[in-house]
């Protein structure tokens, strides 16, 4: 009773003082150890001079099976063995890509510092060894040319000091008064939990006084550039291939109740590969349950789907589908499907393909007053096939499920992936694991597109590739 009265005191003392938590807790437990009997050694209970972790864990009962922390035997054995730490133990340690160049002098350092590998980094302990390599820092980027400008953001190529690649610094205005703006945060929020063969890879984070710069894996073009450059040409092989990647990286999203909500061919980035990749996510929303009332001031124009330009605000996955839909449409044909220039305008384009609503097409929507009162001519509705003749008949059916008046009939993500039109690509692209690539398939591969000029003889071959593009 007497030693737990001191041990208390001692407790309240360390508490009571201007030190940090863990070193009186550290102290404490020490002076605990000497203040054992010699018996209580010899009937096995061993203090090894526990120390408190960062997260005011201590480093012996964090992350080991109750087996191990009651054989002091291997706890000693493990604490005494010096493992030669290598850069691949670091780079999996710490979620590093393979590639990471390491600063001198750093194994060691890290080898004295952290925890044994049999037991859990503290998030502390985890953030100051990113910051020793370099994360977090503008100097570890270099500054190449200006991509592009918004109204919130800057977009500059760089390269990594880390790595030696290029990468994409997207720099975004902090205001004194009013902070990051809400599309920084909920990109970041998402993208750090969104990891994907299909969508884009946020590198690192650099927070100062004046801007955010998020750093991003660089990608040379987006899918509008990919298309200018072949002439608005694409294979029918090509589109297939981004199609699936489009879906595949759209699937993971929304299985993880992620809403792109801004799908068009300038947030789809490519590789010199032909790797398809989910951009911006700034207009993103991680979707609720039950349903939350959104906005419906999202999606551009060209890609919003009927129900959101008629102001539904209550809306799900089914939202990034009308855009699938009209991104497909326009690989294959060259063009924009819906080409408007207002929310009325259209709406008189969707209406004047897909034919007026009516009860049959769309149950409920004729009658509402949104729909009223812009007193819409009645449009008979034309075959799809019309206006894309490049696309087969498995592709004309994909086409129509995914561009459904009616959100709930549009086909979903994760069952579009395994339509007949996919079937070409074989069963293997079926099981792939989220990070690996759909060229890791054997056979699949990009083609010429039929309009893309040469580069040798430009103007010869230019008429020819059009003529041969009714091939593709």
């Amino acid at each position: 009773m007497d030693r737990m009265k001191i041990i208390k005191r001692r407790l309240s003392m360390s508490l009571r003082s201007a030190r940090p938590v863990d070193d009186s807790l550290s102290e404490l437990a020490e002076q605990m150890a000497l203040d054992e009997t010699p018996g209580a050694r010899e009937n096995g209970i061993v203090h090894e001079n526990v120390k408190m972790g960062s997260d005011g864990e201590s480093d012996q009962a964090s992350g080991t099976s109750s087996d191990e922390v009651q054989s002091p035997v291997r706890v000693r054995m493990r604490n005494n063995h010096h493992r030669r730490i290598s850069n691949e133990d670091i780079n999996k340690r710490l979620s590093l890509p393979a590639d990471i160049r390491l600063p001198e002098g750093y194994l060691e350092k890290f080898a004295m510092n952290s925890p044994p590998f049999d037991k859990p980094m503290s998030r502390r302990l985890r953030r100051a060894s990113l910051s020793e390599i370099g994360f977090g820092k503008l100097e570890t980027y270099i500054k190449l040319d200006k991509l592009g400008e918004g109204t919130y953001a800057t977009v500059f190529k760089g390269r990594s000091k880390l790595t030696d690649n290029l990468v994409a610094l997207k720099e975004i205005r902090l205001e004194h008064e009013e902070g990051a703006p809400c599309t920084a945060i909920r990109e970041v929020s998402l993208l750090k939990d969104l990891k994907h063969a299909n969508i884009v890879t946020l590198h690192d984070i650099i927070h100062t006084d004046k801007c955010l710069t998020l750093v991003f894996e660089y990608l040379e073009k987006d899918l509008k550039q990919y298309m200018d450059d072949c002439g608005n040409i694409m294979s029918v092989n090509n589109v297939k291939i981004f199609l699936y990647q489009l879906l595949r990286g759209l699937a993971y999203c929304h299985r993880r109740k992620v809403l792109h909500r801004d799908l068009k061919p300038q947030n789809l980035l490519i590789s010199e590969k032909g790797e398809l990749k989910l951009a911006d996510f700034g207009l993103a929303r991680a979707k609720s349950v039950p349903t939350k009332t959104y906005s419906n001031e999202v999606v551009t124009l060209w890609y919003r789907p009927p129900d959101v330009l008629l102001g539904s605000t209550e809306y799900s996955t089914p939202i990034d589908m009308w855009g699938v839909g009209c991104i497909f449409y326009e690989m294959i044909t060259g063009r924009p499907l819906f080409p408007g220039s207002t929310v009325e305008d259209e709406l008189h384009l969707i209406f004047r393909v897909l034919g007026t609503p009516t009860e049959k097409t769309w149950p409920g929507m004729p009658t509402s007053e949104e729909f009223k009162t812009y007193n819409f001519p009645l449009y008979r509705a034309e075959p799809l096939v019309n206006h894309a003749p490049r696309i087969d008949s498995d592709g004309h059916d994909l086409l129509s499920k995914l561009l459904q008046f009616d959100a709930k009939k549009r086909v979903s993500a994760e069952d579009a992936l395994k339509h007949s039109y996919f079937r070409s690509l074989g069963e293997q692209v079926q099981t792939l694991p989220d990070t690996a690539s759909i060229f890791s398939v054997k056979g699949i591969q990009l083609q010429k597109d039929p309009g893309k000029r040469s580069s040798v003889h430009p103007e010869s071959t230019q008429g020819k590739s059009r003529r041969q593009s009714v091939l593709f």
